[in-house]
């Protein structure tokens, strides 16, 4: 008898401890915009994936912080963002009023965004959410990690192959030892020549966002006072248009999305005032002055129709988290610096061919009046983010997003956006799911793997906003860009500059020959032997293919000439002797040289 109970106990302590300890490929910690997409991702490439949010909702800064009128990636719907946008736009489209125009600003309810995100999530197979769930510890445990959460109030351990942190102010990575930096670097420092000449510890402010709904012009929704409250705060605002202010936030509902600069909800804030010690009283004081301004609204200019509803089921019907606009940045295997937007095919490494995500955000500046440099940003270019920028150097198989990226502050004011992260965090997905597949570590990465895993999920590499998913042969015209023989060309627009392919434009010699030099060592004998002229024929490029596929070039030509049409759809007759336009050169170059599959590192640089 005593034997069976004994018996017993001990199997009720081996279900206990199993019941206590979870394992997965991939664990994200943080369900915001980028932790959402890379779960979503890792676990569409068939890896066991779980997905940790302390808070109620999925979406972080853009749901459960309230900013919900999304502008940047308007014409980069690449991948998890593309697909979240167009479930947006789905939702609304019968709205009055509501703008369906294909690159429109998104305007959602923060509401209606998070619970998009979980109808998302919940039919990806191999995916387990968990939200209302805090995590506690972290250590590292052989390559893996071992990561302690707390389920139903008892502390369960969870042991996953690759962790990625996707917390708002990298609060996993600081947990786990790695060293951050914050704040402006010098000039000299980043060789950025729009940084100061000396670093200067100041990041931008957090915005506590308020949501309010216009209840009619009868009603008084006037909040109580809040505690120490200071008219003289906000006295700024009178004199200004509120109602242009109000309508640059109008939402969905007769809702409006109160995100305002200078004395508005625009809070002044420390790197250590993010600091887990510090940040619920930070927050306090945050929360107290958004409701100040609300009540200046409703008290001094004269909006008592306008109130908080029941969006957030807080206390104080405010936002569950701030909107941080930047937090500590860790040092990752490279920085990605503000000449990777401006100048990405004029650097020493060609860090545009490691791409695993794409932005065109405007980087915003949100500082005191005074305490920081005003930054004169040239026409932003439309950029992609390399792989190494999420990788740190001294952590294997711990990946980060948001504002823990390594990237420079000036490239973080862009970079930090939600609709950029999502593009980020599907690009961690990505690399999460090479490394659990193949059981190896973020020290031996291939990026071109993992680039054709983001391409088989509709993802872009490189910003070419003109061309479409929906394009037959989307992916050749990205993989070859992603190799440098065509580069992307940049056009001004307004205070944004766009990247294009231009597949209608011809392909000049002095363009392909360095690339093309770099890739085939054959090349060099071609080019001695045939010395194209100053354009690129589809001549040439159908003799270089000859060259370097070996094949007969009349057999070649005559499969070439029935193809060219029928299976090709180009709209051009063939012509040995016309210049080869650029989306030509792409279809043909991917489809018969494969210049993709040559290695590169995560420099950039092509390796045999």
């Amino acid at each position: 008898m005593v034997k069976k109970i004994f018996l017993l106990l001990f199997l009720l302590n081996i279900s206990y401890s199993y019941a206590q300890t979870i394992k997965t490929d991939i664990l994200v910690i943080g369900g915001g915009a980028s932790g959402t997409a890379a779960a979503i991702q890792g676990a569409r490439s068939k890896l066991k994936t779980m997905l940790v949010e302390p808070g109620p909702w999925l979406g972080g800064g853009m749901t459960a912080g309230g900013m919900c009128v999304i502008e940047g990636n308007r014409n980069l719907p690449s991948g998890i963002w593309g697909e979240f946008r167009s479930h947006v736009r789905d939702f609304y489209k019968n709205r009055l009023g509501y703008d369906t125009t294909v690159n429109a600003t998104l305007r959602f309810e923060p509401y209606t965004g998070a619970a998009i995100l979980k109808k998302i999530v919940d039919t990806v197979k191999n995916l387990t959410v968990k939200l209302n769930t805090p995590w506690t510890a972290i250590e590292k445990d052989g390559t893996s990690w071992q990561v302690t959460i707390i389920i139903d109030h008892k502390n369960t351990t969870v042991k996953a192959k690759v962790v990625i942190d996707a917390t708002e102010t990298g609060d996993v990575a600081a947990k786990a030892g790695e060293t951050f930096v914050s704040g402006f670097e010098s000039a000299q420092d980043t060789g950025e020549e729009l940084a100061p000449q000396t670093t200067l510890p100041r990041i931008q402010d957090i915005t506590w966002i308020a949501l309010l709904k216009d209840f009619g012009k009868k009603e008084d929704k006037t909040i109580a006072k809040p505690q120490g409250y200071d008219a003289n705060e906000y006295a700024c605002l009178k004199g200004k248009n509120i109602s242009k202010m109000l309508d640059d936030g109008r939402l969905p509902n007769d809702k409006f999305m109160i995100k305002w600069a200078g004395c508005g909800n625009q809070y002044p804030t420390t790197v250590d005032d993010l600091k887990p010690a510090h940040r619920d009283a930070f927050y306090a004081k945050a929360r107290l002055h958004t409701l100040g301004l609300i009540y200046y609204l409703q008290t001094e200019l004269g909006f008592k129709n306008l109130g908080l509803d029941d969006e957030f089921p807080t206390p104080d019907h405010l936002p569950f988290i701030p909107y941080i606009r930047e937090a500590e940045r860790t040092r990752g295997v490279l920085r990605m610096t503000l000449n990777d937007v401006y100048k990405p095919y004029d650097r020493p490494t060609n860090l545009y061919r490691t791409a695993i995500a794409v932005g065109d955000a405007s980087p915003g500046q949100h500082y005191g009046e005074g305490t920081a440099p005003h930054i004169n940003y040239p026409p932003f270019m439309a950029y992609s983010i390399p792989l190494g920028a999420i990788v740190l150097k001294d952590m294997d198989n711990l990946l980060v997003t948001e504002k823990a990226m390594s990237v420079s502050h000036l490239v973080n004011a862009s970079s930090m956006y939600p609709s950029v992260q999502m593009t980020v965090g599907q690009g961690a997905g990505a690399i999460a799911a090479f490394c659990a597949f193949f059981k190896t570590t973020t020290k031996k990465l291939n990026v071109r793997i993992i680039q054709g895993e983001l391409l088989d999920f509709k993802a872009y590499l490189l910003p070419f906003s003109d061309i479409k998913q929906s394009d037959p042969y989307f992916r050749s015209m990205q993989q070859v860009g992603a190799t440098g023989l065509l580069k992307g060309i940049q056009k001004v627009n307004g205070n944004t500059a766009q990247l294009l392919f231009m597949p209608d434009s011809v392909v000049s010699t002095a363009e392909v020959e360095p690339s093309f030099k770099e890739i085939y060592t054959r090349a060099f004998l071609w080019f001695n032997k045939e010395k194209p002229g100053e354009k690129f024929t589809q001549g040439n490029l159908l003799s270089f293919i000859s060259e370097i596929t070996l094949t007969d070039p009349k057999t070649l030509q005559i499969g070439m000439q029935k193809a060219w049409k029928a299976q090709y759809k180009f709209t051009s007759d063939f012509d040995m002797n016309r210049p080869v336009t650029r989306r030509e050169f792409a279809i043909l170059t991917n489809k018969y040289l494969n210049p993709f599959a040559r290695t590169v590192d995560l420099s950039g640089r092509m390796v045999n």
